[in-house]
């Protein structure tokens, strides 16, 4: 189970609270004409890719007295075969079921795509030898943050920084507006102290050289080219890191899943991808009542009065 699974009962139980009352801000209609009849729903998986979500999607339907039984465990691969793969079951009122089934549906296809990006990505690196970290980006959705940043860690990567509160990241519009690297990390380091970790964005090698000097924990080599990371990778590594053993080297800037493999190069510790999240496309789940056939209307020997 994701580490961050363990946040959810304090952190997002007001979140879905708040998610099922924008959906129902008043009367649910459709809900009236189901009704309270016990009814199971059958969740279908019809797309590949890797099942990411079940805690939230468990808790919606909490919300809504409902019970879920999973057959698939999560960070699984789904492949269906048929069309539709069935992963679970909700049982309970069919307006229950009904209420939470949107919301439910929306959550698990997003944490599904990017888990399934994010396994595709350390698959990648894994078969070519690279033995970096793949990490995600900050580049979340509002609101929705810990749903993606969990289903990169279902996938196998890391959520790199989770808010501004864990990590201080210098990028350029730090930078211009204290006038150099060195003393942006000069006054991060006076509030951080020696716990919090610092990174810098570097545009050049200079400047990775210079966020080094100045005590920078990790340079972020951004949009570079494969050739020029490569070289950038080796003259930093052999002219700074032997009296900075400590530093980390990320790669990041436009790297998405068809150049990824172009960047998996021999020095650099860390690959983040913005794409991890944005225009990752979804997982498509369904969630379907049991059809219950009724019977034709008749009168009592079969013959219609009129």
């Amino acid at each position: 189970m994701s580490r961050l699974a363990a946040l959810l009962p304090t952190t997002f139980s007001r979140t879905i609270e708040d998610w099922l009352a924008e959906d129902i801000p008043s009367f649910d209609y459709g809900g009236y004409v189901v009704g309270n009849d016990e009814k199971v729903a059958t969740l279908f998986c019809k797309s590949q890719g890797v099942l990411a979500g079940v805690p939230f999607f468990d808790q919606v339907f909490q919300h809504t007295g409902c019970t879920v039984t999973w057959s698939i465990e999560e960070g699984a691969e789904i492949i269906p075969l048929d069309g539709k793969v069935a992963v679970a079951e909700v049982r309970g009122p069919a307006r229950r079921i009904l209420m939470g089934e949107r919301l439910a549906l929306n959550i698990l296809a997003r944490c599904s795509g990017v888990a399934s990006r994010a396994r595709r990505l350390r698959t990648l690196a894994d078969t070519l030898g690279f033995t970096g970290v793949i990490a995600g980006t900050r580049k979340t959705t509002p609101g929705f943050r810990l749903v993606e940043k969990y289903g990169m860690e279902v996938g196998g990567a890391d959520t790199h920084r989770m808010d501004l509160s864990t990590m201080v990241m210098l990028k350029d519009n730090h930078i211009w507006a204290t006038g150099s690297i060195t003393n942006a990390v000069k006054s991060a380091r006076s509030v951080a102290g020696f716990s919090v970790k610092i990174e810098v964005e570097c545009q050049s090698e200079q400047e990775a050289y210079e966020a080094i000097d100045a005590g920078a924990d990790i340079v972020m080599l951004d949009n570079f080219t494969p050739e020029a990371l490569r070289l950038a990778v080796s003259n930093v590594k052999t002219r700074c890191l032997s009296s900075h053993s400590g530093v980390l080297i990320e790669a990041s800037g436009g790297i998405t899943e068809e150049t990824a493999a172009l960047f998996m190069l021999s020095g650099i510790d860390i690959i983040s991808f913005g794409t991890m999240t944005q225009s990752v496309p979804h997982v498509d789940f369904s969630l379907k009542i049991a059809h219950e056939a009724s019977e034709p209307a008749s009168s009592a020997n079969g013959v219609c009065d009129f």
